[in-house]
């Protein structure tokens, strides 16, 4: 296969099932939140060889620390698709996942190019590709063709078909918004704790193997072919360091959906809009919580009967991405009726998020932020 590809070579499945999540986590609360760490590459798939660097080993490194930090964490029991240089091929790594019923699927890399280019980004599937997006999935996709048997394995999938890409997406844009909330998380962290050069949240179409539902994000160290990137990315501290950030973002996302689905509800009567107050109420002066209903990659009006009847409703844009939200406040408790009202029309995977100064940040930082009653 091709080694002057625009992006590093490998990829499991990045899928998403947010609704096994909310189910399960209700049912089983002593059950432990499952995290799959994928290390890209491996054994004589050594990934991208910018200046000399071998991107399978950085990325087996900084998976085995995210691993070791979580494994101290009694909430979390980790699942690697390899602990060791050996190469796994993309339909088993989905399988590891599948069997461990995992809750979370996270899978490093680094990045390549002919350029300078530098900076971090963090992949989501998503129905929308552009060109560029494109060469970065079919890239991440050719290393099954280093596989044995990989025709049986994938089903006539050909990595070098928009068809096939398309074909790979369709169904899960219902999953979209939980992956995009736990890769922003990613890109954030590296942002503003690391300094690090964010090139976004990005989708793309990436392989999907044998029906692994779960939230999941491809994470894009950085560039190994970048001089000075390359060399922190190859270094003890600059690994310690990703691997700090990204265990901070999968805590923060753990802990967001824990906020929703296990805050407490007041009793309150009937909401009827979106600035009513009641007495017990929750209300955190410096945030404004809305309902996330949407992600995509269409503009939609936001005119009620594009969202069924749903109004009070507003939206963000983010390269090519737009997320869609209903209600605006600072009342917590008002937000949760909101949610259980957006559910009520059909948004069935819609979830509570925050913002601070016009900026998102996670739902758990802006709870601990602590609230007035009214």
């Amino acid at each position: 296969m091709k080694r002057n590809s625009i992006h590093s070579i490998f990829l499991v499945a990045i899928i998403f099932m947010i609704t096994g999540y909310s189910t399960s986590v209700i049912s089983q609360e002593n059950d432990k939140y499952v995290v799959v760490l994928d290390a890209g590459h491996g054994g004589h798939d050594s990934g991208n060889r910018g200046n000399g660097y071998y991107e399978k080993e950085i990325a087996l490194n900084v998976v085995l620390a995210v691993g070791a930090e979580l494994e101290k964490d009694s909430r979390f029991k980790v699942v690697y698709t390899r602990k060791k240089d050996e190469f796994i091929e993309l339909h088993e790594r989905g399988s590891i996942a599948n069997k461990a019923n995992a809750d979370l699927f996270v899978s490093i890399h680094c990045n390549s190019h002919r350029s300078q280019a530098y900076g971090t980004e963090t992949f989501v599937l998503g129905l929308h590709a552009n060109d560029e997006n494109f060469n970065v999935a079919k890239n991440e996709n050719s290393v099954i063709l280093l596989e044995d048997n990989y025709e049986a394995n994938y089903d006539g999938f050909d990595p070098n078909s928009p068809e096939s890409i398309i074909g790979l997406t369709l169904m899960q844009e219902e999953y979209l918004d939980q992956s995009l909330t736990l890769a922003s998380f990613v890109q954030n962290r590296f942002k503003k704790t690391l300094d690090r050069k964010s090139r976004g949240v990005k989708q793309a179409g990436f392989v999907v193997l044998h029906q692994t539902y779960m939230p999941s994000v491809l994470i894009e160290l950085g560039f190994l072919t970048n001089n000075k990137e390359g060399k922190y990315l190859n270094s003890k501290p600059g690994q310690t360091a990703m691997a700090k950030s990204i265990i901070t973002s999968i805590v923060d996302y753990k802990e967001s959906l824990d906020a929703i689905y296990y805050v407490p509800k007041t009793e309150t009567p009937e909401v009827g809009n979106a600035t009513a107050k009641m007495e017990g109420d929750k209300v955190y002066e410096d945030v404004i919580f809305k309902v996330q209903i949407a992600a995509g990659s269409t503009d939609i009006v936001l005119e009620s009967f594009n969202f069924n009847g749903l109004d009070q409703l507003s939206k963000t844009k983010t390269g090519d991405l737009y997320k869609y939200f209903f209600g605006s406040t600072s009342n917590y408790t008002l937000i949760q009726e909101l949610k259980e009202i957006a559910v009520a029309k059909g948004f069935d995977s819609s979830f509570v998020v925050a913002f601070r100064n016009n900026e998102s940040i996670p739902l758990a930082e802006a709870l601990k932020a602590g609230a007035s009653s009214n």
